[in-house]
This record gives C-alpha cells, sequence and structure tokens, in this order.
C-alpha cells in the first residue's frame, strides 16, 4: 500500500492539493498499520505448528538455477518489525502533514516516505535474501532522498551523499556475503540458508566466520555502529519527521534485523557474533558521551541512536537475539516520540534547534513538555514506570549472565545507562527549564499533538509486555518470539542476583538523572564556567565531532581520494572522450551556420547546391 502511494505521488501529486496528497500519503501508511494490527491478532491467535507464513506472488528471475522469487514470509520476528514500521510510520506521516504544510515540496516528501515505508517493509518481508537486499537498498536510495530533501542548500547534499557512500560501504560488504552464501549453499532462500548452513559447516568454519563478517559489515553500516556510524549525526540535515522514521521505525534498525534473521549463522561463527557484542559495547558508550556535548537537540537525538542500537548489538552478540528485538520496539516508540517533540520545539521557534536559545518552554508548550519528558525517562530509562526501563534492563541482566556475556560488556552497559541518564535530562533541563530566551511563534495543533500522546502512552505501557522474574513475570514478547529466535544460554539464573543488579542498575540510571539535575538545572552556571577551561575545552570538542572519526576519514580517504581525480582528471581516456565532446560541438557550429535565420545565406545554399547539382549532372 505505502508503494501504491508512492506511485500515485509520483505519476499525478504535482497536480493534487495538500489535503489529497496528506490523504493518500498518511492513508495508504494506515491502511497498512490497520491490516497489520487485524493480521497480526490473528497471527498471534494460530495454533504454534502455523507460525509462519509464506506468500509467493511470482517468480523474479529463472538464471542457470538460480530461481529467486517475490515472496513474502511471516513469522514473529518480521510481524514485530511490520508493526513498528507501519504503526510509528503512520503516526509520522499524520505529524507530516502539519509540520511540512507550508513546504513547496509537499507532495514530493509524502511520496519519499511513503517509498521508505515500502521499502522497509518488502526488507523485513522478504523470503529470500536477494528480495530483503532490494528492500535494503531501497531504504539506503530514500535517506539519500529525504536527508538532502532541502537541497537547494549544499550542506544537505553533502550530508545525503555522505549517507550514502558510507551505507553503501556496508552493502558492498553484504553483497559479497550473499555471493558467498549462494555459491557455498545453492540458495538465497533465508529458512534454507540457515538449515544448510547448519547442515554444512561447522561451528567455527572459515566460511561461516567470513560470511558472518560480511554481513556484520553491512549491518554496522546501515545501523550506523562502529566504525561506520559517522553518517547519522549529519542525516540531521533532512527534516524532522525523516529523522524520527529513519531512527525510529526504519533504516537504522534494518542492522538489528539482519543480524537477528540470521542468527544462525551468527552462531556458528562465535569470533564474529562476539565482535557484534564488543562492537556495540564501544559504540554505545562513545556516542553516548558525543551526545552529552552536543548543542543541536537533534544530533543529542541522533548520538543517542548510535548508542541505543548499540545495546541492541551488545544483546544479539550475548545471544540474547528476543531483548535486542524487545529494545528495538520499546525504543522506536520513545525515540519517535523524542524526535517529534524536537521537531515541534523547532517549528514552534522559528526553526531554532541549537538547545542554549531555548529555555523556559515548560509553560509555553505544555503538551509538547509532558510527552517529551516521558520520552526521555524511558530513554534513560526510569525505574518500574517506563517501558525503557524494562528492555534495557533485559540487556544488562543478559550481559552479565548469558553464556557469551561477561562483566566487561555488563559494565559498559551499565555506564552507558548513566551517561544516558545525564546527557537525556540535560537536553532536558536545557530546553524546558530556566530562563526564556526565544517566543514561541504558534502552539502545536492536533495532528502534531496527537502522535506525541499515542506514543507517550506506548513509551509507558510498552514494557509490560516482558517484566523481569523479580517483578512479576509477564513474558508476553518472548513468548511470541520464542517460535523464531533461540532462548538465551544462560550460566546464572539466580533471582537473587537478577534483582541485586535491577537495583544497582535502577540506582544507576537515577543518578544520572541526578548529576543532569546537579550539572545542569542546580548549578548550570559553575559548569559552564567549569567548561571554559583549556583542558576541559579541548576533550570537549574532542567528544563533540564525534571523536574525531570525520577527521580521520578525511585524512584517510577523502583528501587522498580527491587528490587522486585531480590528478587524473586529464588521463588519456578523458582526452579521448573530451576530444570527440568538443569536434560534436564544433560539427554543430557548423550546421547551425545553415539556420541561423539570415536569407542571403539561405540564398547563397540554394545557389552552392545548384553549382554542386549541375557539375555533377554534367560530369556524370
Amino acid at each position: 500500500m505505502p508503494l501504491a502511494g508512492f506511485l500515485i505521488l509520483g505519476l499525478a501529486g504535482a497536480r493534487l492539493s495538500k489535503n489529497a496528497v496528506s490523504r493518500i500519503g498518511i492513508g495508504t501508511v494506515g491502511l497498512s498499520a490497520l491490516l497489520t494490527i487485524i493480521i497480526g491478532i490473528q497471527f498471534i491467535s494460530y495454533p504454534a505448528p502455523h507460525k509462519a507464513i509464506v506468500c509467493t506472488l511470482w517468480t523474479w528471475m529463472n538464471v542457470a538455477g538460480f530461481k529467486p522469487e517475490i515472496a513474502f514470509y511471516l513469522d514473529a520476528l518480521s510481524l514485530v518489525f511490520i508493526f513498528v514500521i507501519s504503526f510509528v510510520g503512520f503516526l509520522i506521516h499524520m505529524y507530516s502533514s502539519e509540520f511540512m504544510k507550508e513546504d513547496e515540496g509537499y507532495s514530493r516528501f509524502f511520496g519519499y516516505m511513503n517509498l521508505f515505508v515500502g521499502s522497509m517493509l518488502i526488507l523485513v518481508m522478504a523470503d529470500n535474501l536477494l528480495l530483503m537486499y532490494l528492500g535494503w537498498e531501497g531504504v539506503g536510495l530514500c535517506s539519500y532522498l529525504l536527508i538532502g530533501f532541502w537541497y537547494k542548500d549544499p550542506a544537505n547534499g553533502y550530508a545525503a551523499r555522505k549517507a550514502f557512500i558510507m551505507t553503501r560501504v556496508g552493502d558492498a560488504a553484504l553483497a559479497v556475503g550473499l555471493f558467498i552464501l549462494f555459491t557455498q549453499l545453492g540458495t538465497l532462500e533465508i529458512q534454507s540458508v540457515l538449515q544448510y548452513a547448519t547442515r554444512n559447516w561447522e561451528i567455527g568454519s572459515s566460511l561461516a566466520v567470513i560470511t558472518a563478517a560480511l554481513l556484520l559489515g553491512g549491518a554496522v553500516g546501515k545501523s550506523a555502529q562502529l566504525p561506520l556510524q559517522t553518517w547519522l549525526p549529519d542525516a540531521m540535515a533532512g527534516p524532522t519527521p525523516v529523522s524520527a522514521l529513519i531512527h525510529a521505525a526504519t533504516m537504522v534498525t534494518a542492522g538489528v534485523y539482519l543480524i537477528a534473521r540470521m542468527n544462525v549463522l551468527f552462531s556458528l561463527a562465535p569470533v564474529i557474533q562476539t565482535a557484534v557484542a564488543v562492537i556495540g559495547a564501544i559504540t554505545l558508550l562513545m556516542a553516548g558521551f558525543s551526545a552529552l556535548t552536543q548543542v543541536d537537540i537533534k544530533r543529542v537525538l541522533a548520538y543517542s541512536t548510535i548508542s541505543q542500537i548499540g545495546y541492541m548489538f551488545l544483546a544479539l552478540g550475548v545471544g540474547a537475539w528476543s531483548a535486542a528485538i524487545f529494545h528495538f520496539m520499546i525504543h522506536a516508540f520513545f525515540k519517535a516520540l523524542l524526535f517529534l517533540g524536537a521537531g515541534a520545539i523547532i517549528i514552534t521557534l522559528h526553526h531554532e534547534h541549537n538547545m542554549f536559545k531555548m529555555g523556559g518552554l515548560k509553560k509555553q508548550l505544555p503538551v509538547v513538555f509532558w510527552t517529551f519528558l516521558i520520552g526521555s525517562a524511558s530513554l534513560a530509562a526510569l525505574p518500574l514506570i517506563t517501558a525503557g526501563f524494562y528492555s534495557k534492563d533485559s540487556i544488562l541482566w543478559f550481559a552479565w549472565s548469558a553464556e557469551n556475556g561477561n562483566f566487561w560488556l555488563w559494565l559498559a552497559g551499565l555506564f552507558g545507562a548513566f551517561i544516558t541518564g545525564i546527557y537525556t535530562f540535560r537536553m532536558v533541563f536545557i530546553t524546558f527549564f530556566g530562563a526564556s530566551k526565544a517566543s514561541i511563534t504558534h502552539r502545536p495543533g492536533k495532528y502534531i499533538t496527537i502522535p506525541l500522546l499515542v506514543l507517550a502512552i506506548l513509551s509507558v505501557i510498552g514494557g509490560f509486555l516482558e517484566v523481569p522474574k523479580t517483578l512479576g513475570h509477564i513474558t508476553l514478547f518472548s513468548d511470541i518470539m520464542h517460535s523464531v529466535l533461540p532462548a538465551v544460554q544462560l550460566v546464572s539464573e539466580s533471582p537473587g542476583e537478577e534483582l541485586l543488579l535491577q537495583v544497582l542498575s535502577a540506582i544507576v540510571a537515577l543518578s544520572g538523572i541526578l548529576a543532569a539535575y546537579l550539572l545542569f538545572f542546580k548549578h548550570r552556571e559553575f559548569t559552564e564556567r567549569i567548561t571554559r577551561k583549556t583542558p576541559i575545552t579541548l576533550f570537549k570538542n574532542f567528544l563533540y565531532s564525534g571523536w574525531g572519526f570525520d577527521r580521520l576519514y578525511d585524512w584517510l580517504f577523502v583528501t587522498p581520494l580527491v587528490r587522486i581525480a585531480q590528478i587524473n582528471k586529464s588521463d588519456l581516456l578523458d582526452l579521448i572522450y573530451s576530444g570527440l565532446a568538443r569536434l560534436a560541438v564544433k560539427l554543430n557550429a557548423i550546421l547551425g551556420l545553415t539556420q541561423n535565420g539570415r536569407l542571403r545565406w539561405y540564398a547563397m545554399g540554394f545557389a552552392i547546391g545548384a553549382v554542386i547539382t549541375l557539375t555533377i549532372v554534367v560530369w556524370l
């Protein structure tokens, strides 16, 4: 349905009114969400043997035994993803109808957004890896189109190119991985690949390790994990609804889906699975520290997304597959809420992004404040009452108790929770409290506030789908996922130990919030004075720049490539083609003389032609 919406808007959008455009753009995604809910209810009520449904439409191609199909596969894992994509995507589309109403590219925006949702649905429902790769590249294309949506500003075009090129690095690795899977296993049908891999490859075999490493390369590119994380903060150049869609419901979660879907393959390569956990642990800390120093409210949330995806990678790496997907769903709720809340602030303050030019918005924007506060509390894992606490606590517990977990992974996750509390409530205190530095132009309308309220509710109640034994033992989510994802192998299952760690993580989360209160509300002037000191300022700038990765990549890759291109721009092959082009231009100029509109030139042309014709007749 979103693809149908894209086609309608692409072909006729320029001739439609804004009301018609929004109805098509929102309606197609809304119908997808409604169908997802209906199908989901039916799916959950099915008996266990029917927990996977395949819908084959047609054969895509048939070449030398390679016969991929346009086929879709529905199981518990894809069901969770299509629910988040369609339902959260619907709320973002509704929000966009008001946020983008003054934009001249209104129909183009909704067309791209529909294509984005459609591509992501193809990715998560594909029955084979080639069809999944089609959706994978589709979301990459849409990210380029939407990040650079306001293309008249060169900086936006640069950010779009950066996202496109950096994710292509990971995509190339994934493509090579798919070649290996086909040549070694003879198929790209996902379920067959997982069965044949288990049958043909031993645990730790070189082929399993190489293939899993290549798939991990694709995942870190799409999900903005170390070392391909630098594109995501710059992706904030696009409109705020785009940021919400990329961060919450679509592109950056594609890597998480890929690893979870191919969990059998990663289990056959323990060293790569451990690498997934280590990459997640390092990334969540690095991104968290960078978020502490940002002044643009959207860049704080961008680094936060990198950090929270790091938690998902940590869970995947220790074998807590279900916990990773649970955190993906909860993160979609509160991160979409935070981005949409930030967008509501931005449009009411003349498109101001700098938090330090805001302040005092608690009373001016009460609905935005309370919903943003709920989203922030869930991100900071406020104990017991927020969904983020239950999803993040599950990851921390498995990082400690799982067979593949260890003390250092758990400590990284715990310290990351402390940092999360600080940067999240730093954002809240600076933006909503203190003296007002700007006046609002208008209050958000219902199409902005309704999505905020719905997402705020989900950011609270969503966590109660999965409650640990020590707090009530509700296992609705893991029971649904059990038919698809293997259970985590635990070393320790002590309820007392789990409760102790939960209390400790709750204290750490609250300590982060308290630290933010003391540093950025109670003693804000002292904090600002301290950070002006040279050593602290230098370190702050280092973190602000994303640990210097952009500068490093410019030095290693961008500058040498540009210089080589400049040297090579006039090589022999270019001279041949540029010479042909210049010859064509000169010949065109000569021919142009015969069509210059001057009568005497035409008369002379007739005379010369007559002479030539008569000469030929006489001599022949």
